[in-house]
């Protein structure tokens, strides 16, 4: 039976199965762990993050999912377009090249493979997809961050997730 927290557990003549105990009890309750003393050990609590570490580390959790949606594929009438930076590059060199022609058409592949004529428009509807996506996600990641401000306790902290 372990007896938690502040529990030593002497090195000479060791008892594997209170160390055991001990062991378990603190994989389960994730509130502490046994660090070595040199001649013994000991169960010490986990130190936990302050209400500021785990708004911060929500707040940056939040932004990551954020930015990854950013760079998702944007569906338009013409299909579905890789929008990461390097397809932004691409997208962007396309678009500037039938500009310099003065117009006309470029055969462009999807996301998913499909081969479509592309014109200026285009392009330009595949931008302002993705801005009208961008500012969306923005939105409700201002709306995330303001709850996580505004939480009181660990509990509301862990309690803000985003949802699709």
């Amino acid at each position: 039976m372990a007896n938690g927290i502040g529990t030593k557990i002497y090195k000479e003549n060791i008892d594997w199965d209170k160390y055991a105990d001990e062991a378990i009890w603190c994989n389960e309750s994730g509130m502490a762990t046994i660090e070595d003393k040199g001649a013994y050990y000991e169960v010490v609590p986990i130190k936990q993050p302050s209400l500021d570490e785990l708004k911060a580390a929500k707040i940056l959790e939040l932004k990551s999912i954020r930015d990854a949606k950013e760079v998702e594929p944007v569906q338009t009438d013409k299909g579905l377009f890789d929008y990461d930076d390097k397809s932004r590059d691409r997208l962007a060199i396309a678009r500037q090249a039938l500009t310099d022609n003065g117009g006309g058409e470029i055969v462009w592949t999807t996301a998913d493979n499909q081969r479509v004529s592309m014109t200026i428009a285009d392009f330009a509807a595949i931008n302002g997809a993705a801005a009208v996506r961008s500012n969306a996600l923005h939105i409700k990641y201002n709306g995330y961050k303001e709850r996580v401000n505004a939480a009181m306790n660990a509990s509301e902290v862990r309690a803000v997730v985003w949802v699709d």
